[in-house]
Formats: C-alpha cells, sequence, structure tokens
C-alpha cells in the first residue's frame, strides 16, 4: 500500500497536517483577541470561551466520527468533515456577537475534528506498533508547523487585514488539506459493514474500549498530560497581553517561542528512544512536566517572577508534554487494529474533555494574580504521574 520510501514520507507529512487542523484553529486568531473583543463588544477572556466550545466540538464529533470512519473507510467522512469546516467558518466570518461567534466555533470543531481521527486511525493501519512511537513523534514535527507558523501570521492578518483574514487563511489552507489527501493517501481501511452505528451499539463499542485496562491507564496519563497544553493555550492571552503588558507583535513571536519547545518534545523524544525504552522516556517526560509546573506554582506563590523566568518554565512544561504525548499514544493504540477508528475517536475526546475542562477552569478563575492560573496548569501534570506510579496496581485491578 505504501509503494516507496518516498511515499511513505509524504504520508507521514500529508498525516501530520491534518492532525494540525485543531492546533491551526486555535492558534490562528489568538492575536486578533483583542479587536474581537473589541468588534462583538466583549472582553479578551470572555473569548476564551470560543476556545472552550471548540475543544467540545472536538469531543462531541470525534466520538461520531469514530465508528463511521471504520464502517466507511477513512477518506469518505475525512472531505465530508472538513467540508462542514469550511462552511462553519464562514459562518465565523460573518458572526455579530460573541453568541454567535461560540456557535460556529463548535460547529467548525465537529466538522474539522475528522482530520485528527483520520490521521491517527491511519497510522495504525499502515504501520506496525514498532513504528507508531516513532510516526507520532514524526507527526508531531509537522504538527508543530502550525503553532509555530499560525500565531506570527495571525498577527500579521490581524494588523493589516483584520480578524475575519484568519478564518479565511484557516478556509484556505483546510481546501488544500483535503486535495493533499485525495492526491497522496491510499484508502487504508475499506470500510468494515458489520460495524453498527446504532446509539447503543456505539455505546457499547466505546464502553468496551474504555474498559480496556491498557487503553484506559494510557489515554488518561497521555490525556492529563495534554491538558497543560490546553490550559496554557486558553491562558496565553491573559497572562502575556494582561500581566506582562506585550504588543500583539511580541505576542505572537512569544507564543511561537514557547510552542517550539512542544515540537523539540517531540524530536527529543525521537533521540531518547534510541537508548531507552518507550516506558522509560514516559516517566522522564512526566517528572519533567510536574516540576517545571510546581516550580511555577511556588515562584508565582511567592511573587518571584518576570517574564523571561515564566517563559523558560512553560517551554520547558511543553518540552515535556511533547515527550509524553506520543509515547502514550502508542501504548493506548497498541492493542487495537480493527477498531482503530474508535480507539482514536476514544483517546483523542479524553484528551479534549480533560483539556476542555482545564481551559474552563483558566476562563472562570480570579486571575488578579498567576498564583491561581499555576494552579490549574499543575492539576492535571499531577494527576498523570500519579496515574503512572501506580499504573501496575491498576492494570491489575482493571485485569480482574
Amino acid at each position: 500500500m505504501i509503494r516507496s520510501l518516498q511515499h511513505r514520507r509524504w504520508i507521514i507529512v500529508v498525516l501530520g497536517f491534518l492532525s494540525a487542523t485543531n492546533p491551526l484553529s486555535t492558534d490562528m486568531y489568538l492575536p486578533a483577541f483583542q479587536e474581537i473583543a473589541h468588534d462583538l463588544h466583549t472582553t479578551t477572556a470572555a473569548l476564551s470561551f470560543t476556545l472552550s466550545s471548540y475543544f467540545i466540538g472536538i469531543g462531541v464529533g470525534q466520538m461520531l466520527y469514530g465508528p463511521i470512519i471504520d464502517r466507511f473507510g477513512r477518506k469518505k467522512p475525512l472531505y465530508l468533515g472538513l467540508a462542514l469546516y469550511i462552511f462553519a467558518s464562514l459562518g465565523c466570518i460573518f458572526s455579530r456577537n460573541l453568541s454567535e461567534l461560540v456557535m460556529w466555533r463548535f460547529v467548525s470543531a465537529v466538522g474539522g475534528c475528522v482530520a485528527t481521527v483520520v490521521s491517527m486511525a491511519m497510522v495504525r493501519d499502515l504501520f506496525t506498533v514498532k513504528e507508531s512511537t516513532k510516526v507520532f513523534s514524526h507527526l508531531m514535527l509537522v504538527l508543530g508547523v502550525s503553532p509555530l507558523l499560525a500565531p506570527s501570521i495571525g498577527s500579521l492578518v490581524a494588523t493589516h487585514i483584520g480578524w475575519h483574514g484568519s478564518f479565511m487563511i484557516l478556509i484556505l489552507l483546510v481546501g488544500l488539506m483535503i486535495i493533499s489527501a485525495a492526491w497522496i493517501l491510499p484508502e487504508s481501511h475499506p470500510g468494515d459493514i458489520s460495524v453498527e452505528l446504532t446509539p447503543r451499539s456505539i455505546l457499547r463499542d466505546y464502553w468496551a474500549l474504555f474498559y480496556h485496562p491498557q487503553f484506559f491507564i494510557y489515554a488518561l496519563i497521555g490525556g492529563f498530560s495534554f491538558a497543560s497544553l490546553f490550559g496554557f493555550i486558553a491562558a496565553s492571552p491573559v497572562l502575556l497581553f494582561d500581566f506582562f503588558k506585550v504588543s500583539i507583535y511580541s505576542y505572537g513571536f512569544i507564543f511561537t517561542s514557547l510552542a517550539a519547545g512542544y515540537i523539540s518534545g517531540s524530536q527529543v523524544n525521537l533521540l531518547l528512544l534510541r537508548y531507552f525504552p518507550a516506558l522509560q522516556v514516559l516517566r522522564i517526560a512526566l517528572g519533567l512536566e510536574l516540576f517545571m509546573c510546581l516550580s511555577l506554582t511556588a515562584l508565582t506563590w511567592m511573587h518571584c517572577f518576570c517574564l523571561p523566568v515564566v517563559f523558560l518554565l512553560l517551554f520547558g512544561m511543553l518540552l515535556a508534554v511533547g515527550c509524553v504525548s506520543p509515547n502514550a499514544t502508542a501504548f493506548a493504540m497498541a492493542p487495537f487494529e480493527r477498531r482503530a477508528g474508535r480507539a482514536s475517536a476514544l483517546l483523542n475526546t479524553i484528551q479534549i474533555v480533560l483539556g476542555t475542562l482545564t481551559s474552563i477552569a483558566i476562563g472562570c478563575i480570579d486571575m488578579k494574580t498567576m498564583f491561581p492560573m499555576a494552579v490549574v496548569l499543575t492539576i492535571p501534570p499531577l494527576i498523570a504521574g500519579l496515574l503512572f506510579y501506580f499504573k501496575n496496581q491498576l492494570l491489575r485491578e482493571r485485569a480482574l
């Protein structure tokens, strides 16, 4: 099915950019928050609910696409979902108030999340379990292009065109993704007519997946670790604009530099996997993430911090998340072959739910000081670390 090494590389590139649909959609318009708030007569903090609605839409959409792509194959649902994303993005452009923007962001997420589900399922379809850890790290490298470029592009667009331009660019990019997928990606799963699409059968299948001991443990470890990334995205406008009073250009530069930490994590993971087992790399990365978050919490509690220090701690946190994610994902997906679509959907939904709860907590807390934000960022990796520490005991109990 993969005709050559070059074809394999192009498949990884396309899958990487497909999985970048959601990060592009959250990062592109962040620099324009102040302009959007002014035009829609709301506040910068209130706009965080457009992020929350997007995350909720991803969670809902992924649960629908999981059985659909197992039943009908990968590519046709991909095209339909991305077409819905384009339509909803047009709705975002013509939104007249915060409520409309929140609604259209939800719809665009329901459409766009198909890209992430399909890309992860295709990795399981096309590559062996042993290869998948490295492939997921490569995907994260391609995926990392989005947080590197999106804020900078968003800053330029917001300055010269206006916030509507960010959504126009997203429409163009998703259109190019549809063309690339049609041209390069094979149909890795022709479809399984035995997959039932009744609500009862869908819920039964998802419950069986969730109850699987290995999936349960590693999906939660990866999900709680990843939640810190969601919290950072939701907190970044308030953190940088309100606390450190940076300009719109500086915001794009700082956000891009921090995103480089997440990308670096995936490449550090590839390097470490040459010398250490994936499980050991996962333990080290979880420890680093928790250390960085605890340090941030302690410094903000003592009011002993500055922008360079906060930057270094957040960079280290995101680097650790970049190491945790591909390993936890590979371990969670490993037991499944025929049900890769549903496993991918449930895994992503768990990440989105945990991340959404974190972003909602960021939007609801009193941001008069940085300490509450630091606490919210620390709680998810603390839980992930505890799950990893007790994983053997939990695996035995779940297997009984």
